[in-house]
């Protein structure tokens, strides 16, 4: 006999202005499952999960929850029906304590209500201990790192007695043994008969967590299947229509001179220490490790973010000293950073503005605002890197993730830098955008730019590097020329013989 259903939408349909977002989708989700919504981005799916959690009212359709039909659904309703969500980027309250937060969730609000604040902080550390959480209630939430922030969430979610939990990409930004322990907490939830919405662009995950899949495309649902009858070949074709036979390009450029040198390179500050590479023109140089390994803080290192105060650094063959990200840019070095939404794209600005960030002083010099040469060359990107939008003045917070990444990639190429460095370019975007990501990568190293990739899969970093060095422990454990397989690069990220 199946479990019995928890929620059941059919034919929503939902439109912004002229545009539809959604058109006669149908989804179900039964207890003590899993079921994956996938699709690429722009395909519907925050939408329909914003439908679900009453952030948006749908145009047409029915929404059933726990066998009743409901309407008007608001997120106050949504939380008494026991829907709950996970987000990607936590909404927490960073200047509270973890227990408070999480008593903002659960107690009712009250004027002149007295405070129990040690039964607080018990039921806190009792629901942190469910999920596995090592964080104590009193950290401020702002202490917390992103994992940790969602650990939180998903406590205040077991704590409400959630029975249908929606999850927006909550592994984006967690480090291995941190998605095994959510992979733990998911399976605590299915065997107590909670349903899970899990939605994620890595595929790996899907089959091994979800029981079925959805595949939304341009608002539509494309089908919804058991995971065992599906492989990644057959679900990219769902979310994307076509065959993707190369996910992976293949290089084209022949590596010329070296570009960037660093020798002994460490700052005290970021705990990176020791290291030395080079990378050469028209090469992409692959950086792996465990998170917490020193990527991104070399990354920042080189950009002048968090100067090195030992070794040093040559840009083709002279030695620099960067203390800044202004003399990182007139030495020409780009970084197009890990977290596109705090440090890669302004949202409330349009897309032309974000692009010529970073060029202001050659495009405006002294009092003349030059727009027509500024809009010009926001075309310019938005035509070479294929970026999906209204127009250069469209703002960066209606475009898709993986179409906000080339806008932070273009806002940079506009330095015309010599060495760019991309730190986890395709993390949270598409399939279909992952591809076009990597196309315009090797074709800036078939141009001649050195590319530093920084990147947590393990498939990317195989499959783009001409070669390999990994960190462990702020440091270069190995570099690995040729074709190293993935047994190779977890070994020395592991600090382990290969």
């Amino acid at each position: 006999m199946s479990a019995p259903l928890l929620l059941e939408l059919r034919q929503l349909t939902k439109s912004f202005g002229g545009a539809r977002a959604l058109r006669g989708v149908d989804f179900d989700l039964r207890a003590g499952e899993v079921h994956a919504l996938l699709g690429e981005n722009g395909a519907g799916k925050s939408t329909l999960i914003k439908i679900v959690t009453g952030a948006h009212q749908p145009d047409g359709g029915t929404i059933t929850i726990k066998g009743e039909r409901v309407s008007g659904l608001t997120p106050a309703a949504a939380h008494q029906l026991g829907i709950a969500c996970i987000y990607q980027q936590p909404a927490l309250f960073p200047e509270l304590t973890v227990a408070e937060n999480i008593a903002l969730r659960l107690e009712p609000g009250q004027a002149l209500r007295k405070i129990d604040w040690s039964a607080r902080a018990t039921r806190a550390q009792a629901l942190l201990a469910r999920v596995g959480a090592a964080i104590r209630p009193t950290a401020e939430v702002r202490s917390l790192s992103m994992p940790e922030q969602q650990l939180v969430e998903i406590a205040c979610a077991v704590g409400a007695g959630a029975r249908i939990v929606i999850m927006d990409e909550p592994t984006a930004s967690l480090t291995q043994k941190e998605q095994h322990l959510l992979f733990t907490v998911v399976a605590e939830l299915r065997k107590s008969g909670v349903g899970v919405i899990y939605i994620s662009h890595r595929l790996e995950e899907i089959f091994t967590l979800a029981d079925r899949v959805t595949v939304l495309r341009d608002g539509e649902s494309v089908g919804t299947n058991a995971v065992g009858a599906m492989n990644e070949a057959s679900l990219i074709r769902m979310m994307v229509g076509r065959e993707m036979t190369q996910i992976y390009p293949p290089s084209e450029a022949v590596a010329g001179a070296v570009l960037l040198a660093v020798r002994d390179l460490g700052c005290a500050a970021s705990g990176v220490h020791g290291v030395s590479f080079d990378v050469r023109a028209g090469e992409v140089f692959g950086l792996a490790g465990l998170v917490g390994a020193g990527r991104t803080e070399l990354a920042r290192i080189l950009f002048g973010i968090t100067p090195a105060d030992r070794g040093e650094i040559l840009l083709g063959g002279e030695r620099v000293v960067i203390h800044s990200p202004q003399e990182a840019v007139a030495h020409g070095i780009a970084y197009v950073p890990e977290d596109r939404r705090r440090h890669g794209v302004v949202l409330d600005l349009p897309v032309e503005e974000n692009m010529t960030l970073a060029v202001h002083r050659r495009l405006f010099r002294g009092a003349w605002l030059r727009f027509g040469a500024e809009r010009t060359l926001a075309r310019q990107f938005i035509r070479d890197l294929a970026v999906k939008c209204a127009g250069p003045e469209a703002p960066v917070m209606s475009l898709s993730g993986g179409n906000q990444q080339k806008v932070s990639l273009a806002r940079w190429l506009a330095t015309q830098p010599k060495v760019l460095i991309l730190d986890e370019p395709t993390q949270g975007v598409d399939v279909g955008a992952k591809s076009e990501i990597h196309k315009i990568v090797r074709r800036l190293a078939r141009d001649g730019l050195a590319v530093l990739l920084i990147s947590s899969d393990l498939p990317e970093i195989l499959g783009m590097s001409d070669r390999i060095a990994v960190m462990r422990g702020g440091t270069l454990t190995a570099v690995l020329a040729g074709q190293p397989d993935a047994h190779a690069v977890m070994a020395a990220a592991l600090g382990q013989p290969a």
